[in-house]
């Protein structure tokens, strides 16, 4: 499974869309200085204004449209046909598989199988252009994973390890570590615009971690005011403000990045868990897992809320009809279905990102970091998706 390292910025195809989908004129504004080897910030204003819908690049392009669904219990990936809402194919991956993570080029999709308590986990890759796992290779705690914005390194998170591995994204050889010893329950992260850092979740310290990529250290942490439990964590369209899902707390902390302070808060719903912007950059989805214990039980106070990005406000909120558990997972291609888990009820959702409507489909036990696959964009942060 291992390629060459495709071109940073790979041709583009803008397929016809509707005017409502296409994405807003760009707004001149100051250029942003990357670090070496990042593909340019095409609008400052906009960091996802290469990820509106139907900008599929052309490496993704062959890909079977897919949702790839690991279940952690059932120790296997489930593969849903979006075109007929059915699940047409699994297979065996490896122990306690937590996300589906797309490659930064756009080429694989690893399984990151963390066999929690145990000394066995592994990453299987899948072909997107097939569907179909390869040969699994042996890596230390892989719970999630991401990739420098440069795209020379894969960056394993080592959960229960309290470190972080950067390795090479194809073999997965190791290059260097990054220990986070105050990080107790790292997991979640995003990008700075510019791509001089990174901001960690501790899940279990009720904290942030701040990472220089290019000084490979931790350059603080911060302690959220409430005392929660931070999940996932989505950089504002202009770069300027982080959000921070928190399932203790129900709700979404804003953190200014650079300055590295929190500076507002935003209640949601039960279980505050996974963050997943629109494809024209203008909203941020917030599923609400419904409960706040760790294994909550099904049919719980699940629900989706819709937040501006302009205005910090939520603006809709969609609850799962008979309760339900939303986790994570992503948006559609064309931007007009959000894909979720539902960790604790053994199914997925389709959610129908105009009017909230939700369909369900049956899969195996304890669905967790879902992917749409393909998605528009240059390149892949990591996670579900993390698009640029």
């Amino acid at each position: 499974m291992n390629r060459p390292h495709s071109l940073a910025l790979p041709i583009l195809f803008a397929l016809a869309l509707p005017a409502a989908a296409q994405a807003p004129p760009v707004v001149p504004s100051t250029p942003v200085v990357t670090v070496p080897g990042m593909p340019p910030v095409v609008d400052p204003s906009n960091l996802y204004s290469e990820t509106v819908a139907g900008r599929v690049s052309a490496a993704a392009a062959g890909a079977l449209p897919r949702i790839y669904v690991p279940n952690v219990v059932s120790n296997k990936v489930y593969v849903i046909d979006p075109s007929t809402m059915k699940v047409v194919d699994r297979f065996k991956v490896g122990v306690n598989p937590q996300h589906v993570v797309p490659s930064w080029d756009l080429q694989t999709l690893w399984v990151a199988n963390n066999a929690e308590g145990r000394t066995d986990g592994t990453l299987t890759p899948i072909d997107p252009r097939t569907g179909k796992p390869g040969a699994a290779i042996k890596v230390d705690d892989p719970y999630n994973m991401y990739f420098s914005p440069d795209g020379q390194s894969a960056i394993v998170v080592a959960e229960a390890l309290k470190r972080l591995d950067f390795r090479d994204p194809h073999g997965m050889k190791l290059q260097f570590s990054i220990p986070t010893p105050q990080c107790d329950g790292i997991n979640h992260a995003d990008f700075a615009i510019d791509g001089r850092y990174a901001i960690f979740t501790c899940e279990f310290d009720a904290t942030l971690a701040k990472i220089y990529l290019v000084d490979r250290k931790v350059s603080g942490y911060l302690k959220l005011s409430k005392g929660g439990m931070p999940q996932d964590i989505r950089v504002s369209p202009d770069g300027r403000l982080f959000y921070v899902a928190d399932m203790m707390v129900d709700g979404v902390f804003v953190v200014d990045g650079d300055t590295f302070k929190e500076v507002g808060f935003i209640a949601t719903g039960v279980g505050t868990h996974g963050l997943y912007p629109s494809r024209d950059g203008r909203k941020l989805y917030v599923s609400n897992r419904g409960s706040n214990k760790i294994h909550g039980a099904p049919r719980g106070k699940g629900s989706v809320s819709v937040i501006d990005f302009a205005t910090r406000k939520v603006e809709a909120t969609w609850p799962i009809p008979g309760g339900g558990s939303p986790d994570m997972g992503n948006v559609s291609a064309d931007g007009r279905t959000l894909w979720l888990s539902g960790r604790f009820d053994n199914v997925v959702y389709a959610i129908d990102t105009a009017s909230g409507e939700v369909r369900k489909i049956a899969v195996g036990k304890e669905p967790h970091g879902l992917t749409v696959w393909p998605q528009p964009g240059r390149y892949s942060l990591g996670h579900t998706g993390n698009m640029r």
